[in-house]
């Protein structure tokens, strides 16, 4: 079977996870499937999507998937996008219901924004948002000192910064009550491949996905994926570098020696913002001279 975003492993039953994963296609029962959700909702408050069981290549259903969008404002601090940074041309890898396009338009900017999920429309995307909020935010309050409770200071209040976040992203890819979605802005494409031409941006962004699924995601996937990053891209950041379970994620060492021992100048660079406790780093790679 095939793990996200094609790579294969073994998720049955997922390392640490008390619940087995049923094959790609099979229905989850119930009860299982609540477990299974209940056990990863750490990942919800920091990831745009979470898959419990489908292949993206070949067959993403939009029932396994929980969205789960970030704002223009914690992007910037995020990445430590500066002015200058948002003047050039931008990729964001990977982002799912985040309102950044939509803020970076209205500011006078552009991105392109590519994720798989964007192979549906707005409205099977807000369907989905509204069936899955109530058990997120259940989760988020279960394993709330998993978190820096500080600019945010609730559950509730996250709620309704994701939520408004969402809701900005639902507009703007709906196109503004059109219905027609911008696909020059918005293009349903995953990892390790990327539909477009080298040095196509000066700046590629992945957020919560590298590193923080480094219990799917092989190192090799990693390393793949970098180095797709880094050929559309003259630069990549990636943030957080630490996976679900809140330490440092067990990829990142091998992957910084072989990015060393390939020539990829990099560097690990702390950023001004903290909600996953312990996450305020981010990588930051360039394709070799």
């Amino acid at each position: 079977m095939r793990a996200p975003y094609g790579e294969r492993v073994d998720l049955s039953p997922i390392p640490h996870s008390p619940f087995p994963i049923p094959p790609c296609g099979q229905i989850l029962d119930k009860q299982v499937a609540h477990g299974v959700i209940t056990y990863y909702l750490r990942t919800l408050t920091h990831c745009q999507l979470f898959i419990v069981n489908c292949s993206l290549l070949m067959a993403l259903q939009l029932k396994n998937v929980i969205p789960w969008g970030r704002s223009f404002d914690e992007y910037r601090r995020m990445f430590a996008l500066t002015d200058g940074d948002l003047q050039g041309s931008i990729l964001d890898c990977a982002g799912g219901p985040a309102s950044f396009n939509a803020g970076m338009r209205d500011r006078g900017y552009s991105v392109i924004s590519c994720d798989p999920i964007y192979r549906f429309s707005a409205a099977e995307i807000r369907q989905r948002i509204q069936d899955t909020y109530a058990t997120v935010i259940e989760g988020v309050k279960a394993s709330r000192d998993d978190y820096v409770w500080q600019e945010i200071v609730s559950p509730e209040e996250l709620g309704r910064l994701r939520m408004a976040a969402m809701a900005e992203f639902l507009a703007d890819f709906a196109g503004d009550g059109s219905g027609e979605v911008d696909r020059n802005r918005y293009v349903s494409a995953e990892l390790p491949h990327l539909p477009f031409r080298d040095d196509r941006f000066d700046l590629a962004l992945c957020s919560h996905l590298l590193f923080t699924y480094s219990d799917l995601l092989s190192t090799e996937f990693h390393l793949d994926s970098i180095a797709e990053l880094c050929r559309v891209a003259r630069e990549v950041r990636i943030f957080p570098i630490l996976d679900i379970s809140g330490k440092l994620s067990p990829r990142f060492e091998p992957i910084a020696m072989e990015l060393e021992r390939r020539g990829y100048p990099f560097e690990v660079r702390s950023v001004r913002y903290e909600f996953q406790k312990g996450g305020d780093r981010l990588l930051r790679v360039r394709s070799p001279q």
